[in-house]
């Protein structure tokens, strides 16, 4: 039998070496499947490590991969410190894209000082407004707020796919389910440095991210409505007991995490589409989910941890070009990567013991 006991204290050697173990046997385990396909396991991994961040431009580029997961999952910590389980964020991050894009597309002329910020707010609100129906129902029904939010999903996924094909679909598209191209004033402009110019695709978006996980993590750790979020999360009779209301921070943190959903999907699709589509999201609102635990629900730490699984993105990526790597090959190779990640995160946090089920030891002294 296998048993966790909660550590009372993590030391922080186990914090810095946990992650740094948990990675090498992910190389080890990964070249001896590369090596038993027929890959060279050296060449595989120079692929998904080091070529998708050997040149200036591919780090800027690693940035714009990490910065929509940047954004959601320090939305995702809010809710899951609270033990709200928002699963809905890639609906929330579609529904947001389409809100801003709706300002976009309905005011094309409004001078840039107006069309950027009032799109943020209205990507904001629209993630917002989407969190709101499984917030809502919780509270008022008592509904299971993971099913409503992935529900949810599908419905924003259907419902983006018809405006584009539909009432929203450029004429001069040629039939293609797309939209109108956004003005120059709604889309987010590239970085230029001086001397250099533009690194790769990095844009100022990504400069929000960071803002954004940084703003997070303050709210979290100085301010009253973190405290709630955290007592709330960890001793809700405690928190009821200090006046805290379980439903307005179910509905607080629903609120931020589909607020910065959106948010993402506004930069998303402002910053490297220029228009809506079918497919405006290459899962983040997801993968974000598992960003958020790798970085143990602390916002700062969401930077490292997005930026480590856009590099696995990125890698897989690399590896298909440049090796002829089967796409499922690389999938399997990123899914052990984060097995390992978050399982170095449960011995980290748990004393792990190994015992003999009651029968066995009672079998085994009989014996003896």
């Amino acid at each position: 039998m296998i048993s966790l006991t909660p550590r009372k204290e993590i030391p922080l050697t186990l914090t810095l070496m946990t992650p740094l173990v948990a990675i090498a046997l992910t190389l080890v385990v990964g070249a001896a499947i590369f090596g038993i396909l027929g890959y060279d396991p050296l060449a595989a991994l120079y692929q998904f490590f080091i070529a998708p961040v050997s040149r200036p431009y591919q780090v800027a580029d690693l940035f714009v991969k990490a910065c929509p997961l940047i954004i959601i999952a320090s939305g995702l910590v809010f809710a899951y410190r609270a033990n709200v389980w928002n699963i809905g964020a890639e609906g929330q991050l579609i529904l947001g894209a389409m809100a801003a894009g709706f300002v976009a597309l309905t005011w094309p002329n409004l001078p840039g000082p107006v069309m950027m910020p009032a799109m943020i707010i209205a990507g904001m609100l629209g993630g917002l407004a989407w969190g709101m129906i499984p917030a809502l129902l919780k509270t008022r029904f008592n509904t299971n707020e993971i099913l409503v939010s992935l529900m949810l999903t599908y419905v924003a996924v259907l419902f983006i796919d018809w405006t584009v094909r539909g009432p929203w679909r450029d004429p001069m598209s040629f039939g293609f389910p797309l939209t109108p191209m956004y003005a120059d004033a709604a889309l987010i402009s590239r970085v230029e440095l001086p001397g250099i110019g533009r690194l790769g695709q990095l844009h100022w978006g990504v400069a929000g991210a960071l803002i954004f996980a940084l703003a997070a993590w303050f709210m979290l750790s100085r301010s009253i409505l973190g405290f709630q979020v955290k007592v709330m999360g960890d001793a809700p009779r405690a928190g009821r007991f200090a006046g805290f209301s379980p439903a307005m921070v179910t509905i607080m943190v629903m609120g931020i995490s589909g607020g910065a959903a959106g948010l993402a999907g506004m930069v998303e699709v402002s910053a490297n589409i220029g228009q809506l589509q079918p497919d405006i999201s290459f899962g983040y609102g997801f993968t974000a989910i598992i960003v958020a635990f790798l970085a143990r629900l602390n916002p700062l730490a969401v930077i490292i941890a997005g930026l480590v699984v856009a590099l696995a993105e990125l890698g897989g990526d690399s590896a298909q070009i440049a090796l002829a790597m089967p796409k499922v090959v690389t999938g399997v190779f990123k899914g052990i990567l984060l097995f390992m990640l978050l399982a170095g995160e449960t011995f980290n946090r748990y004393h792990v013991t190994f015992s003999l089920p009651h029968r066995a030891r009672m079998q085994g002294d009989s014996d003896a």
